[in-house]
């Protein structure tokens, strides 16, 4: 597997995260733009008029310069940080997969349609695929390892790390 990692990462890095084609290539950043960055994923509920206050520019400039993080798929989208624990999803844990050579795309978009997923990743090393998910107990955890991953035909092995306790690294509002 180690000999087509590198050809199946950069095919996937030319793809939109969602899958829907190629992106636009990407314009570099300046320092207004990773200030706008910064302050949205601090809060990203911020009014275009606090953004253009905080990086000093005007409304219109902020209102565009937000838009075309968007278009260039800087800015994925805009969501609520979760604490999966008091939404009634105690249980979350990191699944590793191992995976049939060239079935990366198949079982994406398998595993995108999992309850609980929340972050899939294509990786280097002893397994493929890295999969974080959120769960409302062990019962149901079991329960999403041993009869909806395994019985993908593509998996061939997995293996399950329980998270004790984690903490969001994101910038915080």
């Amino acid at each position: 597997m180690a000999e087509r990692r590198g050809d199946v990462a950069a095919e996937q890095m030319a793809e939109s995260p969602d899958g829907g084609g190629a992106l636009p290539p990407a314009r570099p950043l300046d320092a207004i733009d990773l200030d706008i960055l910064q302050m949205l994923q601090a809060d990203g509920r911020a009014s275009i008029r606090s953004v253009a206050e905080r990086v000093h520019v005007s409304r219109a400039n902020a209102y565009a310069r937000i838009n075309r993080l968007i278009e260039d798929g800087v800015i994925r989208g805009f969501g609520a940080r979760v604490d999966h624990e008091r939404a009634g999803q105690g249980t979350s844990a990191y699944i590793t997969l191992k995976i049939v050579q060239n079935s990366w795309r198949t079982v994406r978009a398998q595993l995108t349609q999992l309850p609980g997923a929340s972050h899939i990743a294509l990786v280097g090393g002893d397994f493929d695929v890295l999969l974080l998910v959120h769960t409302s107990d062990n019962r149901a955890l079991r329960e999403l390892v041993l009869t909806r991953l395994q019985a993908i035909p593509e998996v061939l092995s997995t293996r399950t790390l329980l998270v004790f306790e984690e903490e969001d690294l994101e910038p915080q509002g």
